[in-house]
This record gives structure tokens, C-alpha cells and sequence, in this order.
């Protein structure tokens, strides 16, 4: 199985008056494709920043990160954008929808970006599938927190991509819709055959990947099988 992520001694260095904080120490893994691949830690570990990094959301002070093929250092921005908008998906945290646009507004996003001509056609199929078939024209404030997850459950598969990165996918949700959200999340990566690169703080979760990225303080702790 080939790789779809690989990660070589990379760092991240934060400059700040006259000291500098390292976030991310010299870190060295890889990410097999079709593989769930769960990165967790305590908080202020640096997981949020190495998933940012991983997704050329931003750029490493030294290091090399190596996504679907393409070495990221090596791009410029706009290409990297495109390169997200091509073959990533995301799930954050705090849904991130857009809340002047309705929920297929909302999911149709990366489709219209690329030009899309069947891009609403597919969002209500997406939206029907994670069960919001009857809110597609809701807004954001219109919807729960679970719901608005949904909504951006259905965006990051909208234009299939290859792998999705999901930064704390319930952390603002109670456990019980926490785990329907987990649930839709696993059943479409499963579908649609995506990587997926989950950053969490609970282990239950963590449990259910392939393998588990251990960080303390910037560094790799290890590396298992779960």
C-alpha cells in the first residue's frame, strides 16, 4: 500500500520578540493510503498545528511534507489551495460554515470552485445522505450543532477527495450526537474509500483507526497499531 502522506523531520518554530518557541520537533511519519490514521496527545501538544501543516494550511520552518504526491514546500499558495480543493477534505472543530449561505450553499462550496456544473445536484444527494435532506435551505442559525456538523460532514466529501482531515470532529458536540457524527463520518470515508487523518483527545475514538500518533510537547511519543 502506498503512501499518501509522508512526513520527514519536520519543524515548526514560532518567532516572538527575541525567543522562539518550537511547536513541532523534528517529526518523521507516514500515511498509508485508504488507511485511519489518528493523531492525539493533551492539549498543547502541537496536533492542530501538525494537522495544518500536514494539509498545507500552513508552512513548516524546516522539514518536508509530501501530500498525494506533491512535495507542499515546493508550491506556491495558490497552488496548494488548489491542491486542497482538488483532492482534501476538512471537518473542524467549530463547523466553519459560512452563515450567510444555506446548508447546500454551504456543502456546494469546493464543487463551484472547481467549476462544478452538477455541484447542487450533488450537495442534496450528500445532505440526503447524512440525513438533512428537508433542512438543505436552512441556515447555519437554523440548525443544531449536530446538524451543522453534518452539513460540514457532507462538504468535505463533496468533491471526493482523496484524504480528509478532521480536527476535533466533537468537541463541541454532546456524546450521543458526538457518536452519530463519528458514525456518518467512518460509514461515508468508508464509501467513498478517502484516508482519514483524525486529531482528537478522545481515545475511544482513536481506537477505532488503524494507527495511533502519540505527541507530548512537539514530539512523537509513538507510533502503534491500534
Amino acid at each position: 500500500m502506498s503512501n499518501i502522506l509522508n512526513v520527514q523531520n519536520l519543524q515548526k518554530v514560532y518567532s516572538g520578540g527575541n525567543r522562539e518557541l518550537t511547536i513541532l520537533h523534528d517529526l518523521t511519519f507516514e500515511v498509508k493510503k485508504g488507511e485511519v490514521f489518528s493523531i492525539v496527545g493533551p492539549s498543547g501538544s502541537g496536533k492542530t498545528t501538525l494537522l495544518g501543516l500536514c494539509a498545507g494550511l500552513d508552512e513548516a520552518s524546516s522539514g518536508k511534507v509530501e501530500l498525494c504526491g506533491e512535495e507542499l514546500t515546493r508550491l506556491t499558495e495558490d497552488e496548494r489551495a488548489r491542491l486542497r480543493n482538488r483532492k482534501t477534505g476538512f471537518v473542524f472543530q467549530d463547523f466553519q460554515l459560512l452563515p450567510t449561505l444555506t446548508a447546500i450553499e454551504n456543502v456546494a462550496i469546493p464543487l463551484e470552485l472547481q467549476a462544478e456544473k452538477a455541484a447542487f445536484e450533488r450537495s442534496k444527494m450528500l445532505l440526503e445522505k447524512v440525513g438533512l435532506g428537508d433542512r438543505i435551505h436552512h441556515y447555519p442559525s437554523q440548525l443544531s450543532g449536530g446538524e451543522q456538523q453534518r452539513v460540514a460532514l457532507a462538504r468535505a466529501f463533496v468533491n471526493e477527495p482523496e484524504i480528509l482531515f478532521a480536527d476535533e470532529p466533537t468537541g463541541n458536540l454532546d456524546e450521543e450526537t458526538g457518536e452519530k457524527i463519528i458514525q456518518l463520518l467512518f460509514e461515508l470515508n468508508k464509501e467513498h474509500g478517502t484516508t482519514l487523518v483524525i486529531v482528537t483527545h478522545d481515545m475511544e475514538l482513536a481506537k477505532l483507526s488503524n494507527r495511533v500518533l502519540r505527541l507530548k510537547g512537539g514530539r512523537i511519543l509513538e507510533s502503534e497499531i491500534s
